[in-house]
């Protein structure tokens, strides 16, 4: 039950950064340099899965582990690690096989990833220490 509890910790706290990332702060910028990619209608399917996998994969490579140690220091270095993996997994195989995919849209991507799932992890990290 407390995993569930981390969970939905994390994955709320994604929900809420990628609607703030996507529908405020990053949305002309990808506007302006994926324009020729983006679909009018976001598949909210397949977006829902990917939130879901990334927030296991970050509970069970990042939170549950920095909890075990008890460790804000390694919930740094891996929520930052796994940010970075996950993120450069699609910017950069999209750069290597896109023609003119932007440069700039994979580093700003990649530095999103390893923030979201820093915060993402971190919530659920302190949640656990002092509200659960």
């Amino acid at each position: 039950m407390i995993n569930l509890k981390l969970f939905l910790v994390s994955f709320i706290t994604f929900l809420f950064l990628d609607a703030i990332w996507l529908g405020l702060i990053a949305r002309g910028f990808y506007s302006k340099h994926l324009s020729l990619y983006l679909t009018d209608n976001v598949i909210w399917p397949s977006a829902f899965i990917f939130y879901i996998i990334f927030n296991i994969g970050l509970l069970i490579f990042v939170i549950l582990p920095s909890i075990e140690k008890n460790s804000y220091s390694t919930l740094l270095i891996y929520s930052i690690l796994y940010g970075l993996v996950t993120f450069a997994t699609y910017d950069l195989t999209n750069h290597a096989t896109i023609k003119d995919w932007p440069l700039i849209v994979s580093i700003v991507d990649m530095s999103y990833g390893m923030f979201v799932a820093l915060v993402s992890s971190s919530a659920a990290f302190y949640a656990n220490k002092y509200l659960m």
